[in-house]
């Protein structure tokens, strides 16, 4: 006799009423991926350091009036997705400016003009379940940087399938957001 099974997708709010019941600790490092509770990987090292110099890249001083007017940069903070179900937690994102900081809702796919996610070890799941769960959500442009290969990955012309345009960009090259085109990075700036 086989035995149907079915999994008990969480919503958003569910997850949320989780955290505030206590079975879920406020810091804990999990996200909620298509109703699931995933545990994200620790941060390495290398991961880190990575994250201060886009920091420091795209920080205050560089994302300014001048540059990019209103706009807001967010470092690990959840990302509200339009299927319910999802509540990533993106290593970096540059923001729509909003006077309130985004205390009166949290931001959703439609605040984001880039979203970059750093890779070592989750490279796969970074590439396969949140690539496509961004271009899902219509996310305009995310930057996988990938520390494996020391490159990064640009896609852009998001779609139900995915991305429909992706480069790879290498140490000598520059890239700049398509929504700041005046704010240009060398690659290995990022990288190290």
């Amino acid at each position: 006799m086989a035995v149907s099974v079915r999994k008990r997708l969480l919503t958003i709010d569910e997850y949320h009423q989780m955290v505030e019941s206590g079975i879920l600790a406020e810091g804990e490092r999990v996200e909620l991926i298509y109703g699931e509770i995933l545990e994200m990987n620790p941060i390495g090292h290398r991961h880190a350091t990575c994250l201060r110099r886009l920091i420091r890249l795209f920080g205050p001083g560089v994302v300014s009036d001048s540059v990019a007017p209103d706009v807001l940069l967010d470092v690990q903070n959840p990302l509200r997705l339009p299927n319910e179900q999802s509540e990533p937690q993106p290593d970096l994102m540059l923001l729509r400016g909003r006077d309130d900081c985004y205390a009166s809702k949290p931001p959703a796919a439609e605040d984001v003009l880039l979203l970059v996610e750093i890779a070592d070890h989750s490279l796969a799941y970074d590439r396969d379940v949140k690539l496509p769960l961004y271009a899902q959500a219509g996310i305009p442009e995310v930057w996988l940087v990938d520390l494996t290969s020391d490159t990064i990955r640009v896609h852009r012309r998001p779609s139900p399938e995915g991305y429909l345009e992706a480069r790879q960009a290498g140490r000598g090259e520059a890239i700049a957001p398509q929504a700041l085109p005046r704010l240009l990075v060398r690659v290995e700036l990022v990288l190290g």
